[in-house]
């Protein structure tokens, strides 16, 4: 009676407390973060699905990790979110939850605390912004905020123009519209079988949006009764699925360190390795912004991902028998899939990227326990390089200098960034594709060979190797670079070497010393303290694994 009475206070019925399914509604809403803000009207829309059903949906507040604001990076809340979400699903008393996310962050955190929990589970995106219009030409969040800084530092630019550009791009409600993280981390969620068919691209101000959300809100009912639960979609196939979905569409080389998260808490075998191996034979065919031309409005309208996943399925690409939540295969859901833009999805006989073109794991003396290289976006012709290291301890020693006319850097150089690990920012933040040096734009350097253990966004573009590990702050081989040594990248080979012998090394390893640690207490000593490598997913240690349902020494 006593629980019961407190939720009348908000007018509840009697009606609804006769034993209905409790659907938990897990939003990252916040005006904070730009790309959830319209997340409490897909709330509603939820519950319109949740009520019909005869379910009793009830809205509760996550993290919003944002990356357009957060410091230092959302990256350093994911896991917070991730803890904060499993905890809140396991302590009240919930028979299922659906999943609101948007900003890049949020998908992954979300899928991770509701992978620990282990109840039923369906995620809701929020749906990417509409395509950013800008002096008759097409712009996309992110992507174009690098071309336009580029331009305006060169010198093809003006300051009033840039401001001018800056309003075109971000025009409606939704996370970013090129295929950056958000719009990845989406589409991986659709292909690990996690979000209804289709669901992925809608743009956020669509009403299909809105149904589709409306749709989940009936389905999480029905999957309660059937006690479907995320360990039972994210399989080992569904996320070879994923993997190979994600080398279709160009995506972000951020779905790599998450999807190795959300498997580390299901216990699903994966590593580092099967990134390269099982993306290998699939072509990009997704002719998107940063490696292609078009948006994801564009991408929703030529039928989205059931599109792609049902071509992946006719080459043997795909493992249609893995289960999803509307209950059937995936090879069922997509099977009626049709195109209609054969420019914007292409076919896998004529793709935008040949197979094999896709992120590619490196490994060598610079990067023993893995560094990644996202081909679609790099230089054909920077791809083996052999160059002089330039480098800078973090991103702000680089970012003092960058504009000095005088800096003794040239284009065939490596810029080695350091210090932007997991521990070492910390965070590992999304700062690897440091712009070209000033001097060198002006004289029409687009691209440069950049090598760094942080991260890049997934609107990024350029020869940027990123994720190495171990990380300079833990002293992987990254902290004993010096400017002046040779760096080889062969990404065909899938090397990067440091070309010093391993005495020499030895030497500097006995010399080097670690930086003094930035937080001494809170929650950034706990991060630091257990946040593992990117080849592990930059979870924390404790987090990894299920933990179940159950609520430990239940008081009622």
């Amino acid at each position: 009676m006593i629980y019961r009475s407190w939720m009348r206070n908000q007018g509840f019925g009697p009606d609804v407390f006769d034993g209905r399914p409790v659907i938990g509604i897990a939003s990252t809403w916040s005006e904070l973060a730009p790309c959830n803000a319209h997340l409490d009207r897909v709330a509603d829309a939820v519950k319109r699905g949740v009520w019909q059903a005869g379910g009793f949906p009830l809205v509760f507040p996550v993290m919003a990790t944002g990356e357009t604001l957060l410091r230092p990076t959302a990256m350093f809340y994911r896991n917070l979110l991730a803890l904060q979400a499993e905890e809140l699903i396991r302590a009240n008393p919930l028979d299922g939850v659906v999943l609101l996310s948007g900003c890049d962050k949020t998908t992954p955190g979300l899928l991770m605390g509701a992978a620990s929990v282990d109840l039923p589970a369906i995620m809701v995106t929020g749906g990417p912004m509409l395509s950013g219009k800008f002096r008759g030409q097409d712009v996309g969040s992110g992507t174009h905020v690098w071309k336009f800084e580029e331009e305006l530092k060169a010198g093809r630019m003006t300051q009033a123009e840039a401001f001018e550009a800056e309003g075109c791009m971000a025009r409606s409600n939704g996370h970013c519209m090129t295929m950056g993280t958000a719009s990845t981390m989406a589409c991986v969620a659709e292909a690990l079988g996690m979000q209804l068919p289709g669901s992925a691209t809608w743009p956020a101000v669509d009403m299909r949006r809105y149904e589709t959300a409306q749709e989940a809100g009936r389905r999480i009912v029905t999957m309660v009764e059937e006690d479907l639960r995320p360990s039972a979609i994210m399989t080992r196939a569904a996320f070879e699925n994923a993997i190979r979905a994600n080398a279709a569409i160009g995506g972000s080389t951020n779905a790599i360190i998450h999807l190795l998260a959300i498997a580390g808490r299901l216990g699903v075998e994966l590593s580092l390795d099967d990134f390269d191996e099982l993306a290998r034979p699939v072509p990009t065919v997704v002719d998107l912004m940063p490696s292609g031309r078009f948006l994801m409005e564009d991408f929703c309208y030529a039928g989205g991902l059931p599109v792609v996943l049902r071509d992946l399925a006719e080459e043997g690409l795909l493992d249609g028998d893995a289960l999803t939540v509307t209950g059937r295969s995936m090879g069922a859901n997509v099977a009626s899939a049709q195109c209609w833009n054969r420019e914007v999805i292409r076919p896998m006989s004529e793709p935008l990227q040949p197979a094999g073109s896709g992120t590619a794991v490196l490994r060598g003396n610079l990067a023993p326990g893995g560094a990644v290289v996202k081909q679609s976006a790099a230089s054909p012709g920077l791809l083996q390089h052999t160059g002089r290291a330039v480098v800078f301890d973090t991103p702000e020693a680089y970012h003092a200098v960058c504009d000095d006319p005088d800096l003794d850097i040239a284009a065939d150089d490596v810029i080695v960034i350091r210090g932007s690990g997991p521990r070492g920012y910390p965070g590992m933040p999304e700062v690897s594709n440091v712009p070209i040096p000033t001097k060198l734009l002006q004289a029409g350097v687009t691209d440069m060979v950049r090598v760094c253990d942080g991260r890049m966004s997934g609107t990024g573009y350029g020869t940027v190797v990123l994720h190495v590990t171990p990380e300079s702050a833990i002293g992987g081989p990254l902290a004993l670079v010096r400017t002046g040594d040779t760096v080889t990248l062969d990404v065909p080979a899938r090397t990067i070497t440091l070309d010093v012998d391993d005495d020499e090394l030895a030497r500097r390893r006995e010399a080097w010393k670690p930086a003094e640690a930035v937080h001494g207490s809170g929650y950034g000593w706990l991060y630091t303290q257990h946040v593992l490598q990117a080849d592990q997913g930059a979870d924390f240690d404790f987090l990894v694994g299920s933990r179940g349902a159950a609520v430990p020494r239940e008081s009622h």
